[in-house]
């Protein structure tokens, strides 16, 4: 009797976390850098926005949160932040309008942004990447817990500040503390991708693209550089890294 009910706990834990992964996904968010960092995250148009958008994750730490099937949005890290006991502050990069708890909003480029769509018991891949079409702020990683074949790590583990060109340089206090993209310095339809560059036929990477991905060969240089890229995966939790090792 004692083995049957055992057996029977077993098959409702297994359940459990197959159910668990229909449902969504486990993001674990771990601080590996040398310094505090604040993640904001920002959900889709008609997304929830888990944590409220933003918090604070000291050295060494990690935070573990659920994001339901077909939730998509992004995460970044902010740096040097300083807000008061209203959420009211402002950081260097990847700053939301002040706020601790960016509630839905962006952050403010240049900043290193992990891109996800989840899917679901019909559509079951999960999309993910490391995008520097914002620029650069921080190293970071993607990486699947669990999972099968195929399933890819998304990163930017190099701080591409040290070898950041200097047009598209980002100082706060006489330091490098953001990598702009080049659409974002440039502001033109050629380096954006967008107008009558708006085509992967006509938008193709440019210097500034070619130098990131050269350094970041596992992240998006530039808005159309899907293959190389975009990872496709199925697992139940994923690890998010600020400053992964580098491999």
């Amino acid at each position: 009797m004692a083995i049957t009910c055992s057996l029977l706990l077993l098959s409702l834990f297994y359940l459990i976390v197959l159910f668990s992964v229909v449902d969504g996904a486990q993001l674990i968010l771990v601080n590996n850098c040398v310094e505090n960092v604040w993640p904001g995250i920002q959900g889709s148009a008609g997304q929830q926005t888990p944590n409220y958008g933003g918090f604070h994750l000291g050295i060494g730490e990690e935070v573990v949160f659920e994001v339901p099937e077909k939730w998509s949005g992004r995460i970044w890290g902010r740096q040097d932040c300083s807000f008061d006991s209203d959420g009211k502050g402002s950081c260097a990069t990847g700053d939301c309008f002040g706020k601790l708890q960016c509630g839905g909003k962006g952050g403010e480029p240049p900043a290193t942004v992990v891109e996800m769509t989840l899917g679901s018991s019909s559509s079951p891949l999960h999309f993910y990447d490391v995008s520097l079409v914002d620029g650069f702020n921080l190293p970071v990683s993607m990486k699947p817990v669990g999972g099968g074949i195929g399933c890819g790590v998304a990163s930017c583990e190099v701080d591409l500040n040290i070898c950041c060109p200097s047009a598209l340089e980002v100082k706060k206090n006489g330091k490098i503390v953001g990598c702009k993209s080049a659409c974002l310095a440039m502001q033109s339809a050629k380096y954006c991708c967008t107008g009558n560059f708006a085509d992967p036929k006509t938008c193709k990477p440019t210097l500034y693209a070619h130098l990131f991905k050269a350094i970041c060969p596992k992240a998006y240089s530039y808005a159309y550089d899907d293959s190389s890229s975009l990872n496709r995966c199925r697992a139940p939790r994923y690890v998010i890294t600020f400053c992964p090792p580098q491999t």
